[in-house]
């Protein structure tokens, strides 16, 4: 996977735009970041629910790894996209959006579904 990846699968969710975010790109939707990409490293950051990151990073060590400290106890979650299929990252995504989404979108999202 390469940014430009994990960039395609971010802005596929529903709403999802890109902002800068202290020099580096992150995915929002209604305003709240759910997902940035790192430019020196390859990872991005995802905002899980604490089970999600448990399980996530319980299934794929050194690939899914919890952001040190204070953030990653509250869900922000590090993906080692290089060494991640399109398959990982793109249920991170889909894990990380509604942690955010606004419950109006949610709602209208889950009845199209």
């Amino acid at each position: 996977m390469t940014r430009d990846d994990i960039r395609r699968l971010a802005l596929m969710l529903p709403e999802a735009e890109e902002a800068g975010h202290h020099g580096i790109p992150s995915f929002r939707v209604g305003g709240k970041i759910f997902s940035t990409i790192h430019i020196e490293h390859p990872r991005m950051m995802v905002k899980l629910a604490p089970e999600d990151q448990h399980n996530l990073s319980a299934a794929h060590p050194g690939v899914v790894e919890p952001v040190p400290g204070y953030w990653g106890r509250k869900g922000s979650t590090f993906i080692f996209f290089e060494s991640a299929d399109e398959a990982l990252a793109r249920l991170a995504l889909d894990l990380a959006w509604p942690t955010v989404v606004p419950s109006r979108l949610l709602r209208r999202v889950e009845a199209t579904s």
